[in-house]
């Protein structure tokens, strides 16, 4: 034959390249099936199969029985036919041994090139299964080459490629540097599997604090969820689901040994580990740590948080070009809107201000509204009957022309809006002062966080009007 030791081969190559033995046997296979008939012609009906006593393929060709022969690549006589087994009769098939050797230095070639093409199909698929199964994983890799931007690296078996857009920015990388990354994507590609690796996502934290933090693998602390700013900031959330675990102080270590690790790996990332919390508004507070947070109101229907922080803590709560709150945010999973205490008592007094400047609104009337959330002429006029008739004192038919007297103020109000931005516009002289109501929060929910107001009421501003007026009791 002319591939000597096929089943030395074909366990080493089995060996060394990770392919099936199954599927190399199956590739030689259809090799000589395919050299037999490049030789013979494609009517020639052979077979061809793996002897494991031997280690050798033997090719087979059958022929069918007949009385007349008219196609002698397909048929025997009878009288041949029990030359080879004496006990034929007509209609059946009989199979003969080929000579491999007869079969042609081209047809070798193409039984050649079948096997190897095989071989890299086999190769790739090996390849593609080895790694689907480690999609999410850390891998050690060595920095081989550079293309256009992205950082080519060698993973043993093949390679992987690191995009600029998974690099950390101001990170550099030299020839036969040591590298760590996520295993972010495995593509099936005509040209062989693509390896996708990462440094930039969220998951390659979630990794690196797996493989540091023991309590993580056994289940007893659990990651709830992490945001990044690739080589700047990162924050990172995780509960306990033993009592006697501070997951915070397990992600830390002794000295801060285990959190140093992954900061190293980052490159010097700052990483804030926040305890995880059910109640979201404490979430938020949390996430949103050094800061001190006065109050938190909820918008569920947008899933939006409006969160009001001292003066003095406004920059912290921000952070640098607003990196704190958007990290808070992406843990969270919500929109937060940061105002200083200070902004929102404006907000809260014009808004309460635009309820008195509605005609036959009182004082009386202006806090019954303001305590069950109608904080501003907008918010009256978006409000519903059946709403408004909550309120004590007010019917069906009031609440109608409450809110079609808000809506009516709220127009006017546009209208001269409109009407001063033209005169702006035309360079009139003169200052004017606009409020597009950007300000006047809009919540369906507060949550107080400081422990001295526990009563859950929101109070109107400071009134010099309301001195010798009665209490509004909500619950009347």
């Amino acid at each position: 034959m002319f591939i000597s030791d096929i089943k030395r081969v074909v366990e080493q190559v089995s060996r060394d390249k990770g392919i099936d033995r199954d599927i190399l046997i199956k590739a030689l296979e259809e090799a000589l099936g395919s050299a037999a008939r490049k030789k013979f012609g494609n009517k020639v009906d052979v077979e061809v199969q793996y002897n494991e006593s031997t280690g050798e393929i033997e090719v087979f060709q059958f022929k069918d029985v007949t009385e007349v022969v008219t196609e002698p690549d397909i048929q025997i006589s009878l009288e041949e036919g029990r030359k080879l087994d004496p006990e034929c009769e007509i209609g059946d098939s009989l199979g003969t041994k080929m000579d491999t050797a007869t079969f042609g230095r081209i047809a070798a070639q193409s039984a050649k090139q079948v096997i190897i093409q095989k071989m890299k199909d086999a190769e790739r698929d090996a390849v593609y299964a080895s790694f689907i199964e480690r999609k999410g994983e850390i891998i050690n890799g060595i920095v081989q080459r550079f293309d256009r931007g992205d950082v080519i690296v060698n993973l043993g078996q093949t390679e992987g490629i690191l995009p600029s857009r998974e690099q950390v920015p101001k990170e550099s990388y030299r020839q036969r540097d040591r590298i760590r990354a996520l295993i972010m994507d495995v593509l099936h590609d005509t040209r062989g599997p693509q390896i996708i690796l990462s440094r930039t996502h969220p998951e390659f934290l979630v990794a690196l604090f797996k493989t540091e933090v023991p309590e993580i693998n056994e289940g007893i602390v659990t990651i709830m969820g992490a945001a990044r700013e690739p080589g700047i900031r990162a924050k990172f959330s995780v509960a306990s689901n033993d009592s006697d675990i501070d997951p915070v102080g397990a992600c830390v270590g002794m000295k801060g040994s285990r959190v140093q690790n992954v900061v190293q790996e980052l490159r010097g990332e700052k990483i804030d580990i926040i305890p995880w919390h059910i109640d979201p508004a404490k979430f938020v507070c949390k996430a949103l740590s050094p800061a001190e947070i006065s109050r938190v109101i909820i918008d569920e229907e947008h899933n939006s948080m409006e969160v009001i922080v001292p003066d003095e803590f406004l920059s912290i709560a921000i952070g640098k070009k607003g990196q704190n709150v958007r990290l808070a945010s992406k843990l969270t999973k919500w929109h937060l809107d940061v105002i200083s205490e200070t902004r929102y008592s404006n907000a809260m007094q014009d808004g309460y201000d635009s309820l008195l400047s509605l005609p036959d609104i009182g004082i009386s009337l202006a806090d019954a509204l303001y305590e069950k959330g109608f904080f501003s002429a907008e918010e009256l006029g978006k409000a519903s009957v059946e709403d408004l008739t909550q309120i004590r004192d007010i019917n069906e038919e009031d609440a109608i022309q409450l809110i079609e007297t808000a809506k009516a103020h709220m127009l006017s109000m546009d209208d001269v809006e409109e009407i001063s931005n033209e005169a702006l516009s035309n360079g009139a002289d003169g200052d004017h002062e606009t409020s597009d109501g950007s300000d006047v929060p809009k919540a369906s929910e507060e949550k107080s966080i400081n422990d001295e107001n526990t009563s859950g009421q929101v109070l109107p501003p400071d009134n010099p009007d309301n001195e010798g007026s009665d209490p509004i009791d909500p619950q009347e």
